[in-house]
């Protein structure tokens, strides 16, 4: 049975007016969304993800179809596992410019709230579009920036419905489907595509000596290059990082005292040929390091050309090589190589960058999915993707961390033989070519007849006769080159010379007999030794379980065991929701953790079970968390800090579920660099009252001359937080903030009280200055609470003080999506600030003398 044809709009007054619905419900004088016109056919169709927290988040897709975008709104968003069919509801078509429309509609008009454009790319439908939707069945590849591959929608409506329900999911067996257990992308790239990220403040380098793995050894005298292994297919699982595959030689260079030299793959030291680079490197100004990256020559259209490369030694251009680094596996006297790459690389490009060098320079990584980066690769006419772990080791030889996912086939050979041309030129007319196999024993894999031009192929053979042997020595079996029925007439007699050169050639494919198909020459290259020249193959990517990080931050590889156990009953929220909550909100949170003693709040039950408070190892071996010096607290056991992304993601895995820190870093212990107020209402205590309070708390600071923010406690409750340099010692802090408290209780005894307990805060509110003492610590910003709900402590502006319905408004549910929203960070100006106490004590007639 067909359906009436919902294009290009399924709800119009008339066909001269698609837009008719659209406009109907807006008023353009109030909102700034675009009014649009019916715009002309196009040959490349659009498509766009939105993002649009109203009255509840959702996400608008649409689909460029008759001059329109076909819009549906998806409660749930789109979800790369194909068992996970989305309800998609049908709404009005809207102008091609509403694409790029990101910004707040205004309370009471229509769909009020904030819209983010959180994907966005073309797509192509498969068959006839027209006919799908007519028949409620619409087949149709998408190739945005997260979403890519074969999807589908279907029309599930009922006779009677007023809304045209369909569903949406992703169809199998093309390479980007992913179970939701392995991986969510709505959760795990929550931003727009459009802006810029939330500018997060720089929580700085960790000493490599804090780097798991890293261990003080001497410099390696030799090391030898990681190699990667070509994949048949792009990874699925895992956590990969996506590098351009350079054209170029492979340079591995060693600094020791200061003084650089340059390696080949093959060992030979190029440093004399290469001076430019040995002096630039120089200015890296490191002590001891091997460093890994490939030479390549930009050709005019900035991409890297194998053949100016090889000009450029030749002499024969004054074409410049760069040196692209991508890889640190030693430095400064500690060996990385058991470092996780993502690590290494972050230290890699942090040097690279303070440094204003020409020819040095990072191989950027791009975030995302591999086969999308690869996609793009490939339309660029590059020679493919490196995709690796990021959290592996540096492993010299081949390995599969490291993949090669090529955009066509290329690998180099042992050039064995040659033929003359058949017309007496004196130029090659084919290369007899061979690979080493298992046992040492080199074998035939063909020829290639092309790819060189006149010059080249007289080279080649003025290059080849200085190394021509006797057949009865040939170095590869007899009957090896002999030619095939369409090459016979040109092919001639071969000439058999010393295996000593290696041919990079480009082919189609090879046959079950191990012979190259449509082979192209590209050049001859002497970075690699022809003994090291096997027959590659593709295997399958591995695999395994993962937890992925969104914003491309600080990355973890933690498996989550039993994550679909329900740690909150009230929500249903999972220990996997947890994991990759935390794993979110990584960047925001690091800079609230790093270099402070951390205690942990476990809930092996979940937030209904016995909770436990942790501020020691106790046998606990997480990785990302680690032990402070024990005489940072003289008589305690060493305290903890949590200090990377995995460490987070790790501490939810061993049911961590808040994360309480000092007011103490560990630059000065006993002097705390910040004040907290935590205003803690009593029973009966409504919420307004709470607000007020947090108001009459700031202004009071504000006399006093202290600029103070402010956080959801993520329970009951408001954090007022006073940053401070760090000069005065614990006992001095916690007084001046007893005497504040005192002061408030007494001047406003209707609202505070200035002692803590129940019976004495009905109706009241105590304000809370015990968290300022030695070993005190209050709930990190952006920490989950164990409390039904699993509320989180949130940073936020006393400009929206209004606006917040209760201390837990944010939960790990929709924290991570309310910061995809936000373009500012309410507390920017925190981390910069370095105000002292000397001048709201003299206001306060706090004489801190005394107190000692």
């Amino acid at each position: 049975m067909s359906r009436p044809v919902h294009t290009p709009t399924a709800d119009s007054s008339s066909a001269s007016a698609p837009l008719a619905q659209y406009r109907s419900k807006r008023d353009f004088a109030v909102t700034t969304e675009p009014q649009g016109d019916l715009a002309a056919a196009s040959d490349t169709l659009s498509f766009v993800v939105q993002k649009h927290a109203a009255s509840r988040l959702h996400y608008d897709f649409r689909l460029e179809f008759g001059g329109v975008l076909l819009s549906w709104a998806l409660p749930k968003g789109p979800s790369l596992d194909p068992t996970e069919k989305r309800l998609a509801v049908r709404t009005e078509d809207h102008p091609l410019d509403y694409a790029a429309f990101e910004g707040v509609i205004p309370p009471k008009q229509y769909g009020a709230g904030t819209v983010i454009v959180w994907d966005q790319g073309t797509w192509a439908p498969v068959g006839d579009a027209t006919q799908g939707l007519a028949s409620g069945k619409l087949l149709f590849r998408l190739h945005g920036q997260k979403l890519m591959g074969l999807w589908e929608l279907v029309d599930i409506s009922k006779a009677g419905d007023q809304q045209a329900l369909w569903i949406l999911f992703k169809k199998r067996g093309d390479g980007y489907a992913r179970p939701k257990a392995d991986y969510d992308v709505v959760s795990a790239l929550p931003d727009s595509v459009l802006q810029k990220p939330l500018r997060l403040p720089d929580i700085g380098l960790p000493a490599l000596s804090t780097l798991a793995g890293a261990r003080p050894a001497p410099l390696p005298a030799e090391l030898q290059p990681q190699l990667a292994t070509l994949a048949s297919s792009v990874p699925t699982t895992g956590l990969w990082t996506c590098e351009i595959k350079l054209d170029g030689y492979r340079l591995m260079a060693r600094v020791e005292r200061g003084q650089v030299a340059l390696f080949t793959r093959g060992g030979h030291d190029w440093s004399a040929r290469l001076p430019g680079l040995v002096a630039e490197i120089k200015k890296l100004g490191l002590k001891s390091a091997w460093l890994d990256g490939e030479i390549v020559v930009l050709g005019k259209d900035g991409l890297p050309s194998f053949s100016r490369l090889q000009k450029s030694f030749d002499g024969q251009v004054a074409a410049g090589i760069d040196y692209f680094l991508f890889d640190m596996p030693y430095c400064n006297d500690y060996d990385l190589r058991q470092v996780r790459l993502v690590e290494r690389r972050r230290w890699l490009k942090a040097l690279i960058d303070g440094k204003a060098l020409e020819h040095i320079r990072y191989s950027a990584d791009f975030p995302g999915d591999a086969a999308a980066v690869v996609q793009s690769a490939c339309k660029m006419k590059l020679e493919g993707v490196m995709a690796k772990r990021a959290d592996a080791a540096y492993a010299s030889g081949r390995t599969t961390t490291w993949l090669k996912l090529k955009c066509k086939l290329r690998q180099e050979f042992v050039v064995c033989g040659y033929t003359d041309r058949s017309d007496g030129t004196a130029q090659v007319g084919s290369l007899l070519l061979g690979v080493y196999d298992q046992n040492g024993a080199l074998i035939s894999v063909g020829r290639v007849g092309t790819g060189w031009d006149a010059a080249q192929a007289a080279a080649l053979k003025t290059e080849l006769a200085t190394l021509e042997i006797a057949a009865a020595t040939a170095p590869l079996a007899a009957g090896a080159a002999k030619p095939g029925r369409r090459s016979k007439r040109a092919a001639g007699t071969p000439r058999w010379v010393e295996p000593r050169l290696v041919a990079e050639v480009e082919y189609s494919e090879i046959t079950a007999d191990h012979q190259i198909r449509h082979g192209v020459f590209i050049a001859l290259r002497s970075d690699k030794a022809p003994q090291s020249i096997g027959l590659e193959s593709a295997v399958d990517p591995p695999s395994s379980r993962r937890v992925r990080s969104s914003k491309g931050a600080a990355v973890s590889a933690v498996k989550v065991s039993h994550g679909d156990r329900i740690i909150d009953t009230s929500t249903g929220l999972t220990k996997l929701d947890l994991v990759r909550y935390y794993e979110s909100v990584a960047p925001f949170m690091l800079p609230h953790l790093k270099g402070r003693p951390c205690a942990l709040v476990r809930g092996p039950s979940g937030v209904g079970g016995e909770l436990f408070f942790q501020k020691h190892a106790e046998r606990m071996v997480i990785p990302g968390v680690r032990e402070m010096d024990s005489e940072l607290w003289p008589g305690h056991a060493a305290m903890l800090e949590v200090f990377s992304a995995e460490g987070l993601a790790g501490a939810a895995q061993m049911n961590v579920i808040e994360f309480h820190t000092w007011n103490s870093t560990i630059r000065r212990i006993d002097c705390p660099n910040r004040m907290i107020f935590d205003l803690d209402p009593g029973e009966g205590t409504a919420w307004e009252q709470v607000q007020e309070a947090a108001l009459l708390v700031r202004g009071f600071l504000t006399q006093l001359g202290l600029v103070s923010y402010l956080k959801t406690s993520g329970g009951k409750g408001l954090h007022v937080v006073v940053p401070l340099a760090a000069k005065r010692e614990y006992t001095v802090v916690k007084d001046f903030s007893k005497a504040v408290v005192t002061h408030l209780a007494a001047v406003i005894p209707s609202r505070f009280v200035a002692k803590s307990g129940p019976a004495h805060r009905i109706g009241k509110l105590f304000v809370d200055y015990l968290r300022n003492g030695h070993g005190a610590t209050t709930v990190a910003a952006f920490s989950a609470r164990a409390r039904p709900g699993l509320g989180v402590s949130m940073p936020v502006r006393w400009d929206d003080l209004d606006k917040l319905k209760g201390g837990a408004q944010w939960t790990i549910e929709n924290a991570r999506e309310h910061l995809s929203f936000q373009s500012l960070d309410p507390w920017a100006d925190f981390w910069k600030s370095r105000q002292t106490l000397a001048g709201a004590m003299r206001l306060l007639g706090f004489d801190a003398r005394q107190q000692a």
